[in-house]
């Protein structure tokens, strides 16, 4: 098994991860998973999808016609698979530490028209990474799709996971003067059904205009080191017989409410919306 990291091809070691990681700020995996997986993983996030645009509130505008949505894992039949793939445990623990923990399922869904992204981060950097110079999470992306130039490729930044956010709007938003950096470094991703990515959401990215008439929609998977917070941006809860008929590596690793009726999820996390326009 190896790891893409910086387009090479690596061996699937700490030093390859970690190297990944902290210096482009993205590693990935092609082929990780049977397509006959993901399109099961598209139709469940086509479904749920629908079901958050009837419901007030059930979506998160990212821009316009671009949204996210939080999810239940028990609603993505393809989470155990996941969540236990040995790519994505090598590298939870090599970054994170043995004790990681799952604190986030969701999807993006850019959708036919979207618009370019102003250049962001997914969340302030916390001391930990800005005076520690430690990343204590990280977030794994699946495409349920064949990405083409013309849906609107996720770009990112390399290296600047690391970036000072001396003034960046809500701590995630640099200013337009610092575009050009960001241009040059631009890396545009084409991901396949099947492959998997991890990267740092500090490491400053956008989404690119939708140009195409089909969604691109991916799954995202938050995870955090033990004495990161972000479980707090999120509700995930699992029902009782569900979490108990969990693998025991899945279980372990998911930090989440165990309730007897999943309850609708609040969508938290709308700060972009202030910057981003409307969906």
């Amino acid at each position: 098994m190896s790891a893409t990291t910086g387009g090479r091809a690596e061996p699937l070691e700490t030093a390859a991860i970690m190297g990944g990681l902290y210096g482009d700020g993205f590693i990935g995996l092609q082929g990780a998973f049977d397509r006959d997986l993901v399109r099961g993983l598209r139709e469940d996030i086509d479904a749920l999808f629908a079901e958050a645009l009837a419901r007030p509130g059930g979506a998160v505008g990212r821009g316009p016609n671009r949204y996210y949505v939080e999810v239940h894992p028990e609603r993505v039949r393809a989470f155990p698979v996941i969540a236990s793939h040995p790519w994505v445990v090598a590298v939870c623990e090599a970054v994170l530490g043995p004790d990681y923990k799952v604190v986030e399922v969701g999807f993006d869904v850019p959708g036919p028209g979207a618009a370019l992204q102003p250049w962001h981060r997914d969340f302030p950097a916390p001391p930990e990474t800005l005076t520690g110079r430690r990343l204590n999470s990280l977030a794994f992306n699946v495409t349920a799709v064949d990405v083409t130039p013309e849906m609107g490729p996720f770009e990112i930044a390399p290296g600047t996971q690391w970036d000072d956010p001396t003034g960046f709007e809500h701590g995630m938003f640099p200013p337009k003067a610092l575009y050009s950096r960001y241009d040059a470094r631009g890396q545009q991703k084409m991901a396949r059904m099947g492959d998997i990515s991890a990267r740092s959401a500090l490491t400053i990215h956008r989404g690119t205009p939708n140009r195409s008439d089909q969604p691109r929609p991916v799954l995202v998977l938050g995870v955090d080191a033990q004495d990161a917070r972000n479980a707090e941006r999120h509700d995930l809860q699992v029902t009782r017989g569900y979490y108990e008929a969990l693998p025991a590596p899945v279980r372990d690793h998911l930090t989440c409410r165990v309730v007897d009726r999943l309850e609708p999820i609040a969508q938290a996390h709308t700060i972009e919306g202030l910057v981003m326009g409307a969906a």
